[in-house]
């Protein structure tokens, strides 16, 4: 009897282990190798026609900290056209560089500093706060939060790597200040990147091929508010196209918005 149990305890214990490991599965699929003739894909997102004007968000709480309103950063075009914060992922890429870098989400003057990002799965990620009252940083894939933090002290600093360890877009939100939102867009490896304020990316030392190149940028049709006050916008957008990278050699391709 004592032998079953001690089995059976050692059976659930593994199982929990595993249960723990499940999120890394997709991430270890990607294999890190030397490059050999890497090349490079370059580009911009710009955006076709008159973009929407997207007033600013009224601020509902600590406004002796936080201002009484904030720009609307869903949707930002330069005097070019060029559209800050798209994410461009190239797809099926299953062995290559290794991840570098980090992503560091701050909550800096009651905004999330940087208002989108990207990572491979199992990259590390970090959430700071800069401000002196309590932030609580709330991450949800679809539905099901992936983590929720309570950040009471200024410059508190958690790291929520093993968090995000499947491919995803995680919506950000901050539970106590209803204006402040995020994405973290988590890729399968780490040929990703987020477009500058002219609307450029740059990814380097690509393996020689041709791929799916994505494109992906937050909805910013303005759909009205829910019931906290928080503006509510239409669906994300994706573009895809296909791009084929000489060894050695760079791509570039531009990604339209509308």
């Amino acid at each position: 009897m004592r032998g079953r149990r001690l089995r059976a305890l050692a059976a659930a214990a593994l199982a929990g282990l595993a249960v723990l490991a499940a999120p890394h599965r997709v991430a270890a699929a990607y294999e890190v190798v030397e490059v050999k003739d890497g090349g490079t894909l370059t580009g911009r997102v710009v955006f076709v026609g008159t973009p929407p004007q997207l007033p600013p968000i009224p601020v509902n709480k600590n406004r002796d900290v936080c201002g009484d309103r904030k720009p609307n950063e869903a949707l930002v075009v330069g005097p070019d056209g060029g559209v800050r914060g798209s994410v461009v992922m190239i797809e099926g890429v299953t062995r290559g560089k290794k991840p570098d870098g980090e992503v560091l989400l701050d909550n800096a003057r009651c905004v999330f500093v940087g208002h989108v990002s990207a990572t491979m799965a199992g990259g590390k990620v970090r959430v700071k706060n800069s401000d002196s009252i309590l932030h609580n940083t709330h991450g949800f894939m679809g539905k099901p939060t992936v983590f929720n933090l309570a950040l009471p002290t200024k410059d508190q600093v958690i790291d929520i790597t093993k968090r995000l360890g499947k491919p995803g877009v995680v919506r950000v939100l901050c539970d106590a200040h209803p204006h402040m939102s995020a994405w973290i867009v988590v890729h399968d490896s780490p040929y990703v990147a987020v477009t500058d304020d002219r609307g450029a990316f740059r990814i380097d030392g690509v393996p020689p091929g041709t791929y799916r190149v994505t494109m992906w940028h937050e909805g910013f049709r303005p759909k009205g508010v829910d019931k906290d006050g928080r503006p509510v916008h239409d669906d994300p957008k994706t573009v895809t196209k296909d791009v084929t990278i000489a060894p050695r050699g760079t791509a570039s391709v531009e990604f339209e918005l509308r």
